[in-house]
């Protein structure tokens, strides 16, 4: 099981960043952005195999299940 920022949503960001560097911005000046999107990501396989059993409710909560 994983919890954490969406990737996607982090490299949109970095490639803000990266076209305000290129057309001219100080890599200092640039804010820091937190992230807004998390996912939570559940290897059933992996689950299976420790013998954990998890509730419907924490399955249907995850953005992806890995098989």
């Amino acid at each position: 099981m994983s919890h954490g920022p969406g990737v996607t949503a982090m490299f949109r960001g970095a490639a803000g960043h990266v076209d305000r560097i290129l057309k001219g911005a100080r890599p200092a000046d640039l804010p820091i952005e937190r992230p807004t999107t998390f996912e939570l990501v559940i290897n059933l396989r992996t689950a299976k195999a420790l013998g954990v059993t998890l509730s419907p409710d924490v399955l249907g909560r995850a953005d992806e299940l890995i098989k």
